[in-house]
């Protein structure tokens, strides 16, 4: 699995920035050509630029798998064209709509927020394409930032109890690893930007933990 390690605007949270799937790789429109350029090759996927919510945060504010795109805030046009060119497109109402700090998902599943409403995890399952349950990752539950995840494999908060990761094993269909990013910053979903062909992580990342990354979300090329 090819990896790169890089900053976004001088910050080492590129899963704060970045959102991406299998296809694309969705990245605000204030992303400089050079870091365009190192996500494309090292994630074998196309950019899109557009803000959420006119906002840059974009890995934050969605989530994703190769079926749909989930938002908690309402799109303007030129936001939702850029998205609906890539898969489908859902709002989901809830009080905590930053989608991309609050779902974890692949192809197999999403994992929520335990405070979610019975009608936004059905939305979430619906728009995805894939069950959706409520979960925690060391207590979190914003499992999004908790934790990223592939069609290949998760990695989770490194204090992830067994009985979180079990849960998070059987619903993604993955194996789980754990381990920090960033020299130790264990909110390993907002370091890292994966998809199951490629992994950038913040500069800051040691090398014992890329390779706890790499064992984590591409078990298969061992």
């Amino acid at each position: 699995m090819p990896v790169g390690r890089t900053l976004f605007a001088g910050s080492p949270y590129l899963g704060v920035f970045v959102r991406a799937g299998e296809r694309a790789v969705v990245i605000p429109p204030s992303t400089p050509s050079p870091l365009e350029r190192e996500l494309a090759r090292v994630l074998g996927a196309a950019p899109v630029r557009t803000t959420i919510g006119e906002a840059e945060v974009v890995g934050a504010l969605v989530a994703a798998n190769s079926r749909g795109f989930v938002v908690g805030e309402a799109l303007d046009r030129d936001e939702r064209r850029a998205l609906e060119a890539i898969a489908p497109v859902a709002v989901v109402r809830d009080r905590r709509n930053a989608m991309g700090n609050n779902v974890l998902a692949n192809d197999s599943g999403a994992l929520v927020h335990p405070e979610f409403t019975d009608s936004a995890v059905a939305a979430v399952g619906e728009a995805l394409g894939v069950p959706a349950a409520r979960a925690t990752l060391a207590g979190l539950g914003t499992v999004g930032m908790a934790g990223v995840a592939t069609n290949r494999g998760a990695v989770l908060h490194p204090k992830t109890t067994d009985r979180e990761a079990a849960h998070a094993e059987q619903l993604l269909g993955v194996p789980v690893h754990r381990s920090s990013a960033n020299f130790g910053v264990p909110v390993v979903g907002a370091c890292v930007v994966a998809n199951s062909r490629g992994l950038l992580v913040g500069r800051p990342t040691t090398p014992v933990e890329i390779v706890h990354l790499q064992e984590g979300l591409s078990p298969l090329d061992a």
